[in-house]
């Protein structure tokens, strides 16, 4: 159990992945996810239920999300063998909830894999501990208002680098998406995503 349920407080930084709220003076740090930063969206305050995941006894990492049910389905993903908070993290950015579920409920490894540092052995191990499990995870990422062509490219580029890339290995990837494949930077979503599946 988390030693905080929830934090309610200004929101005094967000990138796609990384949040900041101060309540009552104090600024807590929280990764997120692509769902929850577009839940977030221009609010001034904002509830975060927080999840702590421990690397070692003295150093959690606090996980925020807008829903508790993304956190629930946060909860089943960490407790299959070899999957961390960082790696459910990024399948929450990658994928949508729905996505998540489905994949689980029809044992589709491929979709599962198509995460950066989900392997096969991995996803397996997803499905044989979470099909059936599941229940009801309603998905859909929505859309991020249109904001300049540099500030999309600036926002994603420091949400990959706080999911753990390289920053130059990131920004090729990203270059990649947008002069090969014709991906669109009016979405910081469809950018990180498509960034992504470069690596």
């Amino acid at each position: 159990m988390a030693l905080m349920d929830y934090i309610k407080g200004q929101v005094a930084s967000k990138n796609p992945a990384y949040a900041v709220i101060d309540a009552n003076g104090v600024g807590y740090g929280l990764y997120i996810s692509l769902q929850t930063y577009t839940k977030m969206g221009e609010s001034i305050e904002y509830k975060l239920f927080v999840e702590s995941v421990y690397i070692r006894d003295d150093n959690p990492k606090y996980y925020g999300f807008a829903e508790e049910e993304e956190r629930e389905l946060f909860r089943k993903l960490i407790s299959v063998s070899g999957v961390g908070g960082a790696s459910a993290l990024l399948m929450l950015s990658s994928l949508s909830a729905a996505e998540i579920a489905g994949a689980i409920n029809t044992a589709n490894v491929t979709l599962l894999k198509s995460v950066k540092g989900i392997g096969d052995k991995t996803a397996q191990r997803i499905v044989v501990d979470l099909k059936g499990k599941m229940g009801k995870h309603e998905g859909g990422i929505s859309q991020i208002l249109s904001t300049s062509y540099n500030k999309n490219k600036e926002e994603a580029l420091m949400a990959l680098v706080t999911l753990g890339f390289p920053k130059v290995a990131a920004e090729r990837a990203m270059e990649k998406a947008i002069k090969q494949q014709g991906v669109s930077t009016e979405n910081v979503e469809i950018l990180i995503k498509a960034a992504l599946k470069n690596f």
